[in-house]
């Protein structure tokens, strides 16, 4: 359990009601339809442009207000071991930036994380922790911040973490936190395949760094350019068969490399019916985009069966970023 601040007790306060000290927010996982990565810059990191799109694969983060500044967090759920609990967890992290530039030191809260999203599964789930850690403190604190408040601290967190707040399907440039909505028509299939093992994103970054170094593979040819215009048409007129054949991830060769079984994992993914398959983000979780559910049933059917294969979701998207639900 993490901690910053003075000890407390659980107890809530005088003169708060049970609704002013709990709230509950859900917040997606994402996919990154198109991620393309120009080499480092002089502040050591790769300028990207992407397109996003939130999936129905969520994390819940239940906050309760406690006395005399402390802020801790619980993790628990699939993986949930795998986190931290401490003041490295990007939760807790989100939670002591909010109260620092827009609260009262006295303020505390308990975080309570049920995960879903794959930890290190390049599906943003840490971030996404994050995004939900503001608005639910935000909220909770009753503190007088604006949707551009939040992302310019979310921005300060991580790149993936506006997004996470923002959700649905939206062109991401800068390193991820510049954004702008993306027109999208339609819902879309997608079949996640979770390996039994992570990848560490600054891994999967050094090791794409060696390939471009030896040549291997190419950068993004400059740090403004834009995302596949067949990719954003695609999107715009609902046609996923399209959609498919625009996909692409610059980090998938590096992640394929730093864990072989993903190639396999990719390839019955596609032979069971996907109309594609990419790694997402930074891996090693698959996504395999679908024409219909029928198809992604049949596809979740095989990848259950893989040894390489932890753990298999049935998720559509686009939607919402992180939205209060209590």
């Amino acid at each position: 359990m993490s901690e910053s601040g003075t000890s407390a007790d659980d107890s809530t306060g005088p003169g708060l009601s049970a609704e002013d000290t709990r709230v509950k927010v859900r917040v997606p996982a994402k996919v990154n339809l198109s991620l393309r990565l120009a080499p480092r810059d002089d502040d050591g990191y790769h300028p990207v442009s992407t397109v996003f799109q939130a999936v129905s694969l969520f994390d819940e983060v239940v906050a309760e207000r406690r006395t005399g500044g402390l802020v801790d967090v619980f993790m628990h759920g699939g993986q949930a071991d795998r986190v931290s609990d401490d003041t490295t967890n990007l939760a807790v992290r989100a939670a002591l930036l909010l109260r620092a530039e827009r609260g009262d030191p006295e303020l505390g809260v308990h975080l309570d994380i049920t995960k879903a999203i794959p930890v290190a599964g390049g599906m943003a789930g840490g971030s996404a922790d994050a995004a939900a850690s503001l608005l639910a403190c935000s909220v909770l604190w009753d503190l007088d911040t604006t949707p551009d408040d939040l992302h310019e601290l979310a921005s300060r967190l991580g790149s993936d973490v506006p997004f996470a707040l923002l959700g649905g399907t939206a062109i991401g440039h800068g390193r991820g936190e510049q954004l702008v909505p993306a027109l999208t028509r339609g819902s879309y299939q997608w079949v996640l395949a979770v390996a039994p093992e992570g990848l560490s994103t600054p891994s999967v970054f050094a090791h794409f760094d060696a390939q471009l170094a030896r040549g291997a593979v190419s950068p993004m040819p400059s740090a403004g350019a834009e995302p596949p215009r067949e990719l954003l048409n695609a999107l715009s007129g609902g046609d996923a068969e399209s959609v498919a054949a625009h996909l692409g991830n610059d980090l998938q060769e590096a992640a394929c490399e730093l864990y072989p079984p993903l190639r396999r994992t990719l390839d019955i993914g596609t032979q069971a019916g996907a109309l594609a398959a990419i790694v997402s983000g930074s891996g090693p979780t698959c996504a395999f985009l679908c024409a219909n559910q029928a198809d992604a049933r049949n596809v979740e059917a095989v990848l259950l069966g893989l040894d390489q294969v932890l753990e298999v979701h049935r998720v559509s998207g686009p939607v919402p970023g992180a939205q209060l639900v209590s």
